[in-house]
């Protein structure tokens, strides 16, 4: 290995261990009461996602794996980004609108902050190696109709909270609010957002390539 990609190595396992330790924290302790469990959430998901794309990426600087894991480390940035952005939008306006309570201080800024970061930092100017922005975008969207549908057709009918004004059991308190029309455009939006901050993450990684040359993570 290159004496310059021991510190990767180092960043790499510091990322992998904080998401494999949340992971197991969080599907341990969280509350059952509600079909889905943890797994309700769009965040739990983002989270395993980010521990597999850790894994992945600690078995490249290891040189354990030939694959570049491409499309799944860029759907992992994404699905991080639209955590962060949905969670700290509607946290603002009102924290009942994502919760009915809120999580551990270190658990929400890691969840919604910090942990997301991480990633980002490796995808972004360690491995610098998003160049196929379709697949990454078929994944995404494969994974996001994955969500909408377990929502609707899983959790809503099997969960008795939360409630609201139209329905109850899909895992946001808001979206019990909202007709299934509304509902449906408020998903397609955040489909078609998903797709813009792909985007722009293939051209800041183009753009990171470009000022500092490929990534030296395999050397």
């Amino acid at each position: 290995m290159n004496v310059r990609s021991r510190p990767v190595l180092a960043y790499r396992w510091v990322v992998f261990l904080l998401a494999g330790g949340y992971a197991v924290y969080q599907i341990w302790t969280a509350n059952y009461a509600n079909f889905g469990g943890p797994f309700r959430f769009l965040t739990i998901w983002a989270l395993l996602a980010s521990f597999f794309a850790a894994s992945r990426m600690l078995a490249i600087t290891e040189r354990r794996s030939d694959r570049e894991w491409e499309p799944v480390i860029a759907t992992t940035a994404t699905m991080n980004a639209m955590v962060v952005i949905l969670y700290w939008r509607l946290y603002f306006i009102d924290p009942a609108l994502v919760s009915n309570g809120l999580p551990v201080w270190h658990q929400q800024y890691y969840l919604h902050l910090l942990g997301p970061l991480l990633q980002w930092t490796d995808m972004l100017l360690i491995w610098r190696g998003f160049r196929r922005y379709l697949p990454a975008a078929a994944i995404l969207t494969a994974v996001t109709i994955a969500y909408i549908a377990w929502t609707e057709f899983a959790l809503a009918p099997l969960s008795a909270r939360p409630v609201g004004s139209v329905t109850s059991g899909l895992p946001y308190p808001f979206l019990n609010d909202m007709m299934l029309n509304e509902r449906l455009a408020y998903y397609a939006t955040n489909v078609a957002a998903a797709w813009l901050v792909l985007a722009l993450f293939w051209g800041i990684a183009r753009i990171f390539r470009g000022a500092l040359g490929p990534s030296f993570a395999r050397e």
